[in-house]
């Protein structure tokens, strides 16, 4: 039986990646007619197109397209076996651009201190919050971000995960709020006010609305916004009641040290609703790489020294 010439998969990779003969050519250094001649190859090996004429432009066909992520991983794990396992970190000059998605929440509590632990330690490294609009395992799989943080959700079974910490979900109004004025804010009076929910898909209810029902009780909700930070604005300049993690409040102005000038009173919700558990997550092929292992460790170490459950404790008024 015929042994296939593993060489393909370089130029497989590259074709699906870059839809184009012309564009796989230039990435791999090799004239269009080259290219032109190992499509056929695989062409014949696959006995699939793979690519198609639409118009001016080539575009893959559905198997191709399926195939295409499998593909990438294959020629990863294979550089990844002829690439030397023992790599001597040095932070002190390693010059590397880290991405991390995360949402805006994460980076008001977290991103200054994960800065100045990076340029204390690695002082040539950069960090890059990227925005994260919507939840996906892409920008992992396609090697655009090199860390997702945020609540888990399905990713795939090949996304390495670790659990950074564990979060909930808090109540918030303005300062001189009738819920402010309570030791122990109630469901009903909770209830009975109109509140201004976060989230980016305009959901109007969720796991606080199905905990109220089971004790006969709904509350109003005046309006929807994009962000935690929009609904803590809102919040601040009205009578509406936010909810937001408690993670979130910890740079924010909820209490000063002699609660002074505090703006914003912070609440423990009058009903039980379900934990959230926050996670960072990353592609295999930067499992036993050095510097992304340090960057996973500094996360952690960073996110675990704020203990979001102690530091809720100091903004509560009692």
């Amino acid at each position: 039986m015929t042994e296939p010439d593993l060489n393909l998969l370089i130029a497989l990779d590259a074709l699906l990646a870059e839809a184009s003969v012309a564009g796989a050519a230039r990435r791999l250094g090799l004239s269009a007619s080259a290219m032109s001649r190992t499509l056929s190859r695989l062409r014949a090996v696959t006995g699939d197109p793979l690519l198609v004429r639409a118009g001016r432009n080539m575009v893959l066909t559905p198997y191709a397209g399926d195939m295409r992520a499998r593909a990438q991983q294959a020629v990863t794990e294979a550089r990844a076996v002829l690439r030397p396992s023992s790599v001597e970190l040095n932070l002190s000059t390693l010059a590397r651009t880290f991405t991390l998605r995360v949402n805006d929440g994460f980076v008001e509590a977290f991103g200054a201190l994960l800065i100045a632990a990076a340029a204390q330690m690695a002082p040539r490294v950069r960090l890059r919050f990227a925005p994260k609009p919507e939840k996906s395992s892409l920008h992992l799989r396609e090697g655009l971000v090199d860390l997702e943080i945020g609540v888990l959700e399905e990713m795939g079974p090949e996304i390495r995960l670790q659990m950074l910490f564990r979060d909930r979900f808090v109540g918030v109004v303005k300062k001189g709020h009738p819920l402010a004025l309570d030791r122990e804010v109630t469901a009903r009076p909770y209830a009975a006010c109109g509140h201004v929910v976060a989230s980016r898909r305009g959901r109007l209810t969720g796991p606080v609305d199905e905990a109220l029902a089971e004790v006969g009780l709904k509350r109003t909700i005046a309006a929807a916004v994009p962000s935690f930070h929009t609904a803590l604005a809102v919040a601040q300049a009205s009578d509406l009641v936010a909810l937001v993690p408690a993670s979130f409040l910890i740079n924010q102005p909820v209490i000063d040290g002699n609660r002074a000038i505090a703006t914003l009173y912070a609440f423990e919700l009058p009903v039980k609703t379900p934990g959230i558990t926050v996670s960072q997550m990353w592609h295999p092929r930067s499992e036993v790489d050095p510097a992304h292992r340090w960057l996973r460790q500094l996360v952690l170490n960073v996110c675990r020294r704020q203990d979001c459950t102690a530091l809720f404790q100091c903004y509560l008024y009692v």
